[in-house]
């Protein structure tokens, strides 16, 4: 998890508030050091002290470029529903699931004891955020925090506000000795730990779970776990409730989309679970939610769901920790079918084409149904050797012809 910060040489004799200044490299951004310079007045004024922000800002002379990169592509918000839940529902992330649920059975029985949310709501989303804690591993991935939240309020018109006060936030972190400015490693938009908390959440539920006097989600599962907890349960969350039900839409049932009701309102007018149960508890409400249009699945989202957006304030989001979530308790996922382009793969069929790219050599990496570069260019690979032409995407032709293979 550990890393050195980008950017983040030690260098001696460097002062930001000195009136003489040490030599600077020579690919140091004189604007966005001067912004740092500047905004040590606005963090002292939130009881930030110089030596704090020194030793935060130590070595730091440039704005970190992938943050800014980054930044341009959020996939809560540019992906289909069915790809992002694809990526983040399947196979692999069920089965570490489990495997996570038995390990700390007993972590995860006394936060839900203390806290009232259920164990397997919090593994999906440790799971959907750092991937069970696998992304801390990925030091070319994460960020420091403090130039990370620095460079987008110095670059990012449209985050300035967002990243200030989470860079005073990350400030008053270091300043507690929670962790050191050596470890405070999160994402571009300085979401950290297990369980990415920014800065600002950080402080308001952060809980030291295994008593060793530093709350730290980085290195303490038990803390990262109940502070996720924590933050549902001060946001409203119900015990003993669930986040929502998949519902079969009857015909022009789709202009409800949006609207709330009971769920006895919802079976009077013709509302149905998929696998012919009736819906419990007729006097609850909930809203129609038809993430993937007219002809997909529909679901009606109790109030939990909308505590899940509390996290991230994506309905994708919510979704994919509800239906892991449910997945790894062992109670199944989606039913329907979502209204995938002709042609496309559902989460089973990219499973078993990686598996075969791989079986036949031309593969090497984790088969995760994710297919990025490495994914593609065993597909490419394989389009050379088996004579067919195309994009190497994955698709019912590929998987078709390497079955033949």
């Amino acid at each position: 998890m550990i890393r050195s910060p980008r950017n983040f040489a030690r260098a001696a004799g460097l002062c930001l508030f000195a009136g003489i200044l040490a030599p600077l490299p020579a690919h140091a951004d004189a604007g966005f050091r001067q912004w740092v310079s500047s905004f040590y007045s606005t963090a002292a004024k939130s009881g930030i002290s110089r030596s704090t922000y020194e030793k935060a800002f130590n070595g730091v002379t440039t704005p970190d470029p992938e943050v800014l990169e980054k930044a341009r592509y959020q996939p809560e918000f540019t992906t289909k529903v069915w790809d992002y839940l694809d990526s983040r529902v399947n196979p692999y992330t069920i089965a570490k699931g489990r495997e996570m649920a038995a390990r700390h059975a007993k972590t995860l029985a006394a936060i839900e004891r203390h806290f009232g949310v259920d164990a397997s709501v919090l593994l999906a989303i440790w799971s959907m955020e750092s991937n069970y804690g696998e992304i801390l591993t990925k030091t070319d991935r994460l960020h420091y925090v403090p130039q990370a939240l620095a460079t987008l309020a110095y670059a990012d018109k449209k985050r300035a506000k967002f990243a200030r006060n989470q860079l005073v936030a990350a400030l008053k972190i270091l300043q507690a000795g929670d962790i050191s400015t050596r470890e405070m490693t999160g994402s571009w938009a300085g979401a950290m730990g297990h369980t990415q908390f920014i800065p600002t959440s950080y402080l308001a539920f952060a809980v030291d779970a295994d008593g060793n006097g530093h709350r730290d989600i980085w290195n303490s599962i038990p803390d990262a776990l109940s502070t996720a907890a924590n933050l549902l349960k001060k946001n409203g969350w119900r015990p003993g409730e669930t986040w929502g039900y998949e519902a079969v839409t009857p015909r022009g049932g789709a202009k409800y989309s949006g609207q709330t009701k009971t769920l006895s309102q919802w079976t009077a007018l013709g509302f149905t679970r998929p696998d012919g149960r009736n819906f419990p508890n007729g006097d609850r409400r909930a809203e129609l939610k038809m993430p993937g249009g007219a002809n997909g699945p529909a679901f009606l989202m109790s109030k939990n769901f909308f505590v899940l957006k509390r996290y991230n304030n994506s309905d994708s989001y919510a979704l994919g920790v509800g239906v892991l979530a449910d997945e790894i308790a062992g109670y199944g996922g989606v039913d329907q079918r979502w209204p995938r382009p002709a042609g496309t793969l559902d989460v089973k069929e990219k499973f078993e084409l990686q598996s075969r790219l791989k079986k036949l050599g031309y593969y090497d990496g984790e088969i995760d149904g994710n297919f990025g570069s490495g994914s593609r260019a065993a597909i490419a690979s394989f389009q050379s050797r088996a004579g067919l032409t195309g994009e190497a995407i994955p698709s019912q032709k590929i998987l078709e012809a390497i079955r033949r293979h």
